[in-house]
């Protein structure tokens, strides 16, 4: 028997074929709404980024406008004497954490007998404690006496002698000038004195 082959062309299985076609449409299109889906989202967000930007600008122009029609409107002698008043409240706060009990121990352990003490000044400057010393002798020697015992305490710094005048009697009043620096406050509160009005009464006492 004779058998021969009449196709003439190969047999291909055309269902798989269209189905492994359809797969692949179907995945290119869920890969392209993906795409334009996240297009449109970052599209979208750039726009509102760029809304926000522009917003925040023009609240940064209107904020500066507004600082400087105030900063014009600011009268500087009042600005200068809030700024004076701010100062001198924090000098009275440091004066009133100054143990001006122990201050007069110090004076009084160092005073010559020669020597008195007529009035305190104190002002609080970058150095620290400043303090003016009003003191009344007989004899320029007594007043330096006054002065080397003061710097060796090691409680005073800078002890300077800045003005002196002839009195009646033949006195002489020296100020003597310098920076107070305690080493520590004392260790039982009683004993610090917290305003001007106790250190005044206390240089009274030494006349």
């Amino acid at each position: 028997m004779l058998r021969t082959n009449l196709s003439t062309r190969p047999f291909y299985n055309e269902r798989a074929v269209h189905v492994v076609l359809g797969v692949v449409a179907v995945l290119v299109g869920a890969l392209t709404a993906v795409t334009l889906f996240q297009m449109v989202r970052l599209s979208r967000q750039n726009t509102e980024l760029s809304a926000n930007v522009n917003r925040d600008r023009s609240e940064a122009v209107r904020l500066t406008r507004e600082a400087e029609r105030i900063r014009r409107g600011i009268n500087q002698d009042e600005l200068q004497l809030v700024v004076a008043s701010a100062r001198e409240a924090n000098s009275l706060i440091d004066q009133r954490t100054f143990s001006w009990t122990a201050f007069f121990n110090q004076i009084e352990d160092t005073l010559p007998p020669d020597v008195r003490l007529t009035g305190v000044q104190p002002a609080i400057g970058n150095a620290g404690l400043k303090v003016n010393m009003i003191a009344v002798a007989r004899r320029a020697v007594d007043i330096d006496e006054f002065m080397e015992k003061l710097e060796a305490t090691g409680a005073f710094e800078g002890v300077l002698h800045r003005q002196q005048e002839d009195l009646d009697g033949g006195l002489t009043r020296v100020v003597v000038e310098a920076v107070y620096v305690p080493a520590a406050a004392p260790a039982n509160p009683d004993e610090r004195d917290k305003t001007v009005e106790p250190a005044k009464s206390a240089a009274g006492a030494m006349r």
